[in-house]
């Protein structure tokens, strides 16, 4: 066991933790945050994304030596409260069906729109590719980013505020 320092959501934790563990048990079993899913164990379904350091991250797949120092986001630190434009918009367009792939669906969309608000379909298709949906909602996912952005993309209200805020 050895003790890892890190960024969780904004807040700092220490834990204590064999270094080989991956980052996803780290999160659920040590922090209790179990937005963040298991799914295949390997990085490829992408159930388990996470932002480290701002970068969509399989969380499966880092070990929490890995960590140290990092800052993680979780899909609770997108928005307490469900309040995010993209969330919004994955409810608006009715994407979850089963709903387990839905939390690292929604943390890779968010970094495709940190870094292009603007997003073309083959933009969305490649950046989403990574996450895999068992109930096939590809189409309602992809409607729900461009909704997202547009979101996003409003007009300042008179205070110079925008509607939704950002992607937090």
């Amino acid at each position: 066991m050895a003790s890892f320092s890190f960024q969780v959501n904004g807040k700092a934790q220490t834990i204590d933790a064999d270094p080989e563990t991956p980052l996803l048990w780290v999160l659920r079993d040590n922090l209790n945050l179990t937005g963040t899913k298991f799914g295949c164990g390997i990085g490829q379904c992408g159930a388990c994304t996470v932002h480290l350091d701002g970068s969509p991250t399989r969380s499966c797949s880092i070990a929490i030596s890995d960590v140290a120092g990092k800052s993680v986001t979780t899909i609770e630190g997108l928005s307490p409260d469900r309040s995010s434009a993209l969330q919004q918009a994955w409810i608006a367009e009715q994407v979850p069906q089963c709903g387990y792939c839905q939390s690292g669906q929604i943390m890779s969309a968010a970094a495709l729109l940190e870094k292009n608000p603007r997003p073309s379909d083959a933009a969305i298709d490649r950046a989403m590719s990574g996450n895999i949906c068992r109930c096939g909602t590809y189409l309602r996912i992809r409607q729900a980013i461009h909704r997202a952005a547009g979101q996003l993309r409003a007009p300042t209200t008179p205070s110079g505020a925008s509607g939704q805020g950002g992607l937090r």
